[in-house]
């Protein structure tokens, strides 16, 4: 089968400029000797401005002193393949010519769409074969240069630091040599990328190339933008959710300080489902237009939405399970041997019930875009995951061309799948379009971010399991309901019908690697009116929790500590063995008061086992250290994914001990850190990371280390006190020590 068009070379030639060469789509040689590399992912604190650049510079054999970044254009080239060719819910131990051939198809058709996404742990997998091709592609055109000058064989040649070298002792800069290598062509089927004994860059855990900058304040983020003639907007949004607008006085408002209109952006809005009506504020200054927006005379329709409850969302989830003697219904995403839980003399039998809540994103740099509409034309300055999907809603709002619309991404304070996607950029086109061709920034209040989010499914997760007299696993049910963000995300994101099963519903469920012979795992998809969003580590950050702390009841049931249990269950696993023995060795034993917790997850193909080392401190939960080992395959740079691992530590300590979003009359009730809270520094525990060594490709490492954090707590919190935590967040039915 055919792979997917070529991913080197762009619709159009890279515009360059003072003497610089495009040597295609992804490498730029500068006359001062300089490689610039096209930066097409967003940079949100996960290190791809340093990961992807050291995939062309490996190959092109060039230090990473030598590269600068340059932001990739809109171009289907740039595209995510990994994204989409992963999305159907194929269990990972199935393998054969129909995944083969669906994977392939979805490769073909991602490529045809090309969409820019930055999210689900793909970047350096998705960019691991194009951005090594498009290095070792400049270079073999560079040496063919200096060969034909020099009148020697390309095999005689060699490169080093940015100079093509020959025995001779002849030598040519890249620089000298990119003009004459422009116009030569190279079958990309004959580049020969290089071998892991011949890297000096990939594997080494080189420093982060964007730490300067952020610490010392010079690093540009969204709301860093300031093109000349600003303006600001605050906004207004609808409180309740699904509400519109009865009625706007804006005229008891346009004599405050600096106001220059009141914009109702809820037609902008109208494709966007999750985001709701609401109004913004355009002013001189963003103060002054946070305090019109909070004055402003709005009459709310509520609508239905004012019915809305966490309680009865909850109540239907729990009805739903019900139907069918306890079967519920929903898809059935995978089963092998009987499909259910054995019961009879001698087997014990364990059912429990899981939930866990809605949770926002509670990113730190506020949600903001800035736009500019002047002469048919859009200018977008904007922190966003999805750089293609910001432009096609911006010409969609102002009414112009896809080709009418630039773009410029500056760096995400966090993005945790918000960024993934545009509601801002709608209402910011939609206040730009009034302001007479100036600019205008549009910031969101962190009360306006965490009642107008868009959120992760809360779920409700049954559990039937059985297990005989030695001990041995003899079945396990598990049915579980949430919403779904696929079926809300396609269409308002992408256009697209959003319909049938949803991986990400399931996934941390029907995926497990756990060899039980008898299994039967099934999801219900409930419409949800709450707008629901992608969030870090999507289904696998509760399912993860569910089936980490079930598997954990049973060895309870079974008499058995949950290491060697999992073991057991994992005996033609080796990489996930080896990633569990890894933590549990590195973890050691614990210390007198503290109990040791594990948890063991493959999620965006990485494995990770992660010990919590927990103690109970006048009732509360305490987490003092957290060891985790990943099978992440090649590790391009092991200080990247210790920094990611890290991260994953504490955003997903956050959430397992506070994250949670209620909502009663149909709105949200959280608004702020003070209700929402955030993990505090002196609450963060040490983390140590082991990389397992592995020669497979690249997989995920931005979310894979979010899932195993809140099952190893709460097995371990079983261990202190006997108290089984079965809802998210976790905490303790009475005080406890």
């Amino acid at each position: 089968m055919l792979p997917p068009r070529q991913r080197l070379r762009g619709a159009g030639a890279l515009p360059v400029r003072d003497g610089a060469v495009a040597l295609n789509g992804w490498v730029v040689i500068g006359a001062d000797g300089s490689v610039a590399v096209v930066m097409a992912r967003s940079e949100m604190g996960q290190g791809v401005h340093t990961a992807l650049p050291m995939l062309v510079a490996e190959e092109l054999d060039v230090p990473m002193s030598m590269v600068t970044l340059r932001a990739a254009p809109i171009d289907k080239i740039y595209g995510n393949l990994a994204l989409l060719r992963e999305l159907p819910p194929f269990h990972p131990d199935t393998r054969g010519p129909l995944r083969d051939g669906v994977e392939w198809t979805l490769a073909k058709v991602a490529r045809e769409m090309g969409i820019m996404f930055t999210g689900g742990s793909t970047s350096v997998k998705d960019a691991w074969q194009p951005m090594r091709e498009a290095g070792a592609l400049a270079r073999a055109m560079l040496v063919a240069a200096a060969a034909q000058q020099w009148q020697v064989s390309p095999a005689s040649c060699s490169t080093q630091d940015g100079f093509v070298r020959h025995p001779s002792g002849r030598s040519a800069s890249y620089a000298s040599l990119a003009a004459a290598a422009a116009a030569i062509d190279i079958d990309v089927a004959s580049l020969v990328l290089k071998t892991p004994a011949q890297w000096k860059l990939i594997g080494r855990p080189l420093r982060r190339r964007d730490s300067p900058a952020k610490v010392s304040g010079a690093a540009r983020f969204g709301i860093d933008a300031r093109p000349p003639g600003l303006l600001y907007a605050a906004v207004c949004m609808a409180p309740v959710i699904g509400a519109g607008i009865a009625a706007i006085d804006s005229a008891a408002v346009h004599a405050m300080p600096g106001v220059k209109a009141v914009i109702n952006f809820s037609a902008a809005l109208a494709r966007h489902s999750g985001a709701g009506a609401g109004v913004a504020v355009i002013a001189t200054t963003w103060w002054g237009a946070r305090q019109a927006a909070a004055a402003l005379p709005i009459t709310w329709a509520e609508g239905a939405g004012a019915q809305l409850s966490s309680a009865a969302i909850f109540k239907e989830f729990g009805a739903r399970l019900d139907a069918n003697d306890g079967r519920g219904s929903g898809h059935v995403y995978h089963s092998s041997g009987t499909g259910t839980a054995a019961e009879g003399a001698g087997v014990k039998t364990i059912r429990a019930e899981y939930r866990a809540p809605f949770l926002a994103h509670a990113a730190m740099e506020p949600i903001n875009c800035t736009a500019q509409v002047s002469n048919g034309k859009v200018w977008l300055w904007a922190s966003t995951q999805v750089p293609s999907i910001a432009v096609d809603m911006a010409a969609k709002v102002a009414g112009v061309a896809r080709e009418d619309v630039t773009v410029e991404v500056l760096l995400l304070g966090g993005g945790f799948g918000r960024r993934l996607e545009v509601d801002m950029v709608a209402q910011a086109v939609a206040a730009a379009s009034a302001a007479d061709g100036r600019p205008v920034q549009l910031i969101w209040t962190r009360e306006d971010d965490m009642t107008h989010d868009v959120y992760r499914p809360a779920a409700l997760a049954r559990f039937t399991g059985s297990v005989d007299g030695a001990g041995k696993v003899l079945g396990w049910d598990n049915h579980s309901v949430s919403g779904s963000i696929g079926h809300q995300y396609f269409p308002r994101a992408l256009g697209l019908p959003g319909f049938g099963p949803d991986k990400t519903a399931a996934e941390g469920e029907y995926d497990m690697a756990y060899e039980i012979a008898n299994q039967r795992i099934a999801h219900e998809i409930v419409d949800s009116a709450v707008p629901l969003g992608y969030w870090r580590s999507v289904g696998h950050s509760h399912n993860a929790f569910f089936k980490e702390s079930f598997i954990d009841e049973l060895a309870h049931a079974a008499g058995q500590d949950g290491v060697p249990f999992r073991r057991a269950l994992l005996a033609g696993h080796p990489r996930h063995l080896a990633v569990l023995d890894a933590a549990v060795a590195g973890a050691g034993a614990a210390p007198a008061g503290r109990a040791h917790g594990v948890a063991v997850h493959a999620s965006f193909g990485s494995i990770v086992a992660q010990v919590a080392e927990v103690s109970i401190d006048g009732g509360a939960i305490r987490v003092h250290r957290v060891v985790c080992a990943i099978d992440c395959g090649i590790a391009v740079n092991p200080n990247i994914i210790a920094q990611q691992i890290e991260s994953a530590v504490v955003f997903g300590l956050s959430a397992a001990l506070g994250g949670e979003i209620t909502i009663k009359d149909g709105r949200i009730e959280q608004t702020n850190y003070h209700n929402y809270p955030v993990l505090r520094m002196g609450e963060a525990p040490h983390v140590e990371t082991i990389i397992i060594a592995s020669s497979a490709p690249p997989e995920g490492v931005g979310e894979p280390g979010v899932p195993p954090l809140a099952p190893a707590v709460a097995n371990a919190v079983f261990k202190l006190c006997g108290q089984r935590l079965r809802s998210l967040p976790l905490r303790l039915a009475s005080p406890a020590n």
